[in-house]
């Protein structure tokens, strides 16, 4: 994991003046653009962070004495800075970023867990510039992108064209955003995070679709930076077939339809299933098997580290999705290894008034002075259940069925509770990291995941013991099951799809949810989550399980037809039954940031849309 930043700026140096006759901006104002964003893009891996400078020159179109010369200047052209922060998950060699060799400059942020030979004690990022670097034409580029299988966001420098490359992955598992130039803020930047809403840069998250190509040369040449950028900037397309570039694109929904009555399991506990449905449940195992390995695996000890602390940590609420994959990663993590189950609870005042006090407006006066008194004499009971929030209650049962299924395993399970006070002192900070981001939705999940994954909280003695410690967790890897409602079915809008257009509904929205994978949550989670030097890493959607899901016909995933609990990712809950997970094959979806009271905490919140743009802090 990594912050990278490449800053580009136009004009000449030491101009009083830019290209449009206006003020140019201080130079003090970008720096101080910089320096805020190298703080934020730090804190994302605070192991190493390093800088590198590069003067591109360009023709120098300045007035002297009167007349306008053109000709080369060491002055005139462009300023880039790289700068990268580095979080060491991969091979036992500290490394300080920028990557850089023969005038080529390769900033990575990502994970390479297929597709490319890195042995364990090597750094991917540093085999993959090599391997960038080696290609006979840049044209290649997309072809070996197309090999390789992982989150990533990168910028590479090619010194001898002078142009720059940036990308995504595919589902965008990493953050990268832009701002291209424009007359009042004539600068192009690219960040894994932003200062937040600020006139200064206005940044959006980078497209998914393509790899994207700068001609600074070219623009450097026409000094005519805000009105040609745009000219310069050229998209390549991930081309390929699934065969020889597996990881170029994301695979279609299988869109056949099933037979006109498909066998239908009658329940989970159902003994003898349909053939097709037996061998894709062994396979979803195998496939979410190995991409917990791959993420679990090999993960670099700290000298500071303790032997017996906890490496990997689990965004755990006790659901379906979290727990297979502690169990997976229970098989993969070595035994004398805790592993630390984050669950986290908020200080709700909305749904505390409303367990404590009821509907008071539907009640009589009597009744009102009654539940007030009960409620006073209630305080201390108040404060110590307003973190039973549904996603504790269902934790704690949860990992009860894995301290029986796991022997031999530490589990930790981490209270992370958040008072109110708290919550909102950090309202600011978690606006301005999750930017572009700005609904309502959006500040929910973004306040659950930015707690969860610090991992400040307590565990307890025992299962049934009140006495607790504080603890922080040391883990920087935390898996997160985010992908299996999309991929599986899980969502009630599938079940609505199904009531109102059959199976055919059903496949439509599940390309859709494909579709929509890399725009709606993951670039936002990653800036948050990371803000805490942590990384997040998402076995669902490593692509190679997203290739055999989708490839999947649609009834051999979900049943509509069946009750919530056991039609809605039928698959997946017939694969946690077969390994053991009773309890957990069960759970029904609930939202992370209604299961942790993260969402709607005012008393006005009860009727606001998830999809509306939520109000600045320092507007409230």
């Amino acid at each position: 994991m990594c912050g990278i930043i490449c800053s580009l700026r136009a004009g000449c140096q030491g101009d009083t003046d830019n290209i449009h006759g206006e003020p140019a901006r201080p130079d003090d104002t970008f720096r101080d653009l910089s320096e805020r964003l190298k703080v934020v893009n730090a804190a994302r891996g605070p192991d190493a962070q390093g800088s590198h400078h590069i003067h591109i020159q360009g023709i120098c179109q300045c007035e002297s004495g009167g007349a306008q010369a053109s000709s080369p200047s060491e002055a005139c052209g462009l300023d880039v800075e790289f700068f990268a922060s580095e979080l060491r998950l991969r091979g036992d060699t500290p490394i300080v970023q920028p990557h850089q060799q023969g005038g080529d400059v390769f900033c990575w942020n990502g994970e390479v867990f297929e597709g490319l030979d890195v042995n364990v004690d090597e750094n991917d990022g540093v085999k993959l510039f090599q391997s960038i670097r080696s290609l006979s034409t840049m044209d290649d580029l997309p072809s070996l992108l197309g090999k390789i299988e992982g989150p990533y966001a990168f910028v590479y420098y090619h010194a001898e064209f002078r142009r720059l490359y940036f990308a995504r992955d595919p589902l965008g598992r990493r953050s990268l955003l832009i701002h291209k130039p424009s007359v009042s803020n004539p600068h192009f930047l690219l960040a894994s995070v932003s200062i937040g809403n600020d006139q200064v840069c206005i940044m959006e998250e980078l497209s998914t679709e393509v790899i994207f190509c700068l001609d600074i040369g070219r623009l450097c040449e026409s000094n005519e930076i805000v009105q040609n950028f745009d000219s310069c900037l050229t998209c390549i397309p991930r081309y390929g077939d699934q065969q020889s570039l597996p990881f170029a694109k994301l695979s279609r929904v299988n869109t056949a339809l099933p037979p006109d009555a498909p066998p239908s399991v009658l329940s989970l506990d159902s003994t003898i299933l349909p053939r097709d449905l037996a061998i894709a449940v062994n396979h979803l195992i195998e496939h979410l098997d190995r991409s917990v390995m791959l993420r679990v695996q090999n993960i670099p000890r700290r000298t500071s580290l303790e032997k017996g602390q906890a490496h990997v940590a689990v965004l755990f609420s006790g659901g379906i999705d979290s727990t297979i994959l502690a169990f997976l990663a229970h098989k993969h993590v070595p035994r004398d290894e805790p592993i630390d189950l984050l669950n986290v609870a908020f200080e709700n005042p909305r749904k505390i008034q409303l367990q404590t006090d009821g509907n008071i407006g539907a009640i009589s006066k009597r009744e009102k002075k009654r539940q007030l008194k009960a409620s006073e004499r209630n305080a201390a009971v108040k404060e110590s259940t307003s973190y039973m929030v549904p996603d504790r209650v269902t934790g704690l049962q949860e990992v009860g069925e894995l301290r029986r299924l796991c022997h031999g395993r530490t589990w930790n399970f981490v209270e992370v509770d958040v008072p109110y006070e708290e919550s909102q002192a950090a309202r600011a900070a978690v606006e301005a990291t999750m930017f572009p981001g700005r609904t309502v939705m959006d500040l929910s999940l973004a306040m659950a995941l930015y707690f969860a994954s610090k991992g400040v909280g307590k565990i307890r003695a025992s299962a049934v013991s009140d006495d607790s410690r504080p603890y922080t967790s040391p883990a920087r890897v935390l898996l997160n099951g985010l992908g299996s409602d999309e991929l599986l079915g899980g969502y009630g809008r599938h079940r609505t799809a199904y009531i109102t257009r059959g199976w055919q509904g059903v496949i439509d929205e599940l390309q859709l949810e494909l579709d929509r994978i890399p725009t709606r949550n993951l670039g936002r989670d990653d800036r948050v989550i990371s803000s805490s030097g942590k990384e997040t890493r998402h076995p669902f959607l490593s692509l190679t399980v997203v290739s055999f899901l989708a490839g999947l016909p649609v009834h051999l995933k979900l049943d509509p037809r069946l009750e919530l609990g056991v039609g809605d990712k039928m698959l997946l809950r017939l694969a946690a039954r077969k390994v053991g997970l009773l309890e957990a094959s069960v759970r029904k979806k609930r939202a992370m940031q209604f299961g942790s009271h993260s969402a709607r905490m005012e008393a006005g919140d009860g009727e606001r849309r998830g999809d509306l743009m939520i109000r600045a802090a320092s507007e409230q």
